[in-house]
């Protein structure tokens, strides 16, 4: 029980690496405030979490929109008294080289991954500055270390959390908060299952050009990303500040011969 009693709001926990975390974290003893848009997915978690025992409710709101992050915000305070874990897990994924995208493209991306950041970190900060204590979880990604065909604005909001999650660190290591980034290669996802599905004339060999990129040759699972999420929420790194920390199976550090 890492995280017994510990509040903790997880954005974009519907699915995917978010809905992992969220019933990992339950496991572990943690309240979990289960955010997404869609309130279907979400309260599916909620319902599973609490049926292994766990508690957690489900707050929907667009973390692009600040009357609605905030209003989440406060209704999670109104409940729980205390937000103790922010992870900022949602995010959407950007395809195309530069010259390829739409303004519009570029936006939406920027606003989800980067303005998702902010706004919750934004509302809830202010809570664990009172308080004197706070874990926040920015996902960025291993793309933010280096090159990758294609993905142009996904790589820059990546790039831009990381960066934030440093400047964060500064500015609220006083008041005894730690912003750390969680860093993941390629996670094998439903998204990505969809994506290579929807995009491929061959998947099965689309998922075996991405393995080469793995030391290991095996894709990330959620569940190995969630690993990590509770060990940066735990007091078991109460050390790490202002830290990158990879689940990349070797992409960033490491070359197949």
């Amino acid at each position: 029980m890492r995280l017994q009693n510990k509040v903790t709001l997880i954005t974009g926990a519907a699915s995917g690496i978010g809905k992992s975390s969220a019933l990992l974290f339950a496991q572990e003893g943690a309240f979990v405030i289960v955010n997404d848009l869609d309130a279907v997915k979400g309260e599916e978690t909620v319902a599973e979490i609490q049926a292994s025992g766990g508690k957690a409710l489900f707050l929907q709101a667009d973390v692009t929109n600040p009357d609605s992050v905030k209003a989440m915000v406060e209704s999670a305070i109104a409940q729980c008294g205390r937000i103790d874990v922010l992870f900022n897990n949602a995010g959407i994924s950007g395809v195309g080289a530069l010259h390829e995208l739409e303004p519009e493209q570029w936006d939406r991306v920027m606003s989800v991954n980067i303005r998702g950041v902010f706004l919750p970190s934004k509302y809830v900060i202010p809570h664990m500055m009172a308080q004197r204590s706070g874990s926040i979880i920015n996902m960025s990604s291993c793309i933010a270390e280096i090159g990758l065909a294609r993905r142009a604005s996904y790589a820059a909001t990546k790039g831009a959390v990381l960066a934030l999650t440093k400047s964060m660190q500064v500015d609220y290591a006083s008041y005894q908060i730690r912003v750390n980034a969680l860093l993941p290669g390629t996670i094998l996802t439903p998204f990505v299952e969809n994506y290579l599905k929807t995009s491929y004339d061959d998947p099965e060999a689309a998922i075996a050009s991405l393995k080469s990129r793995q030391l290991g040759n095996e894709l990330g699972t959620p569940e190995d990303v969630a690993q990590a999420a509770v060990f940066l929420a735990s007091d078991e790194s109460k050390f790490m500040m202002g830290s990158p920390l990879y689940i990349d199976g070797g992409v960033v550090f490491g070359k197949n011969a």
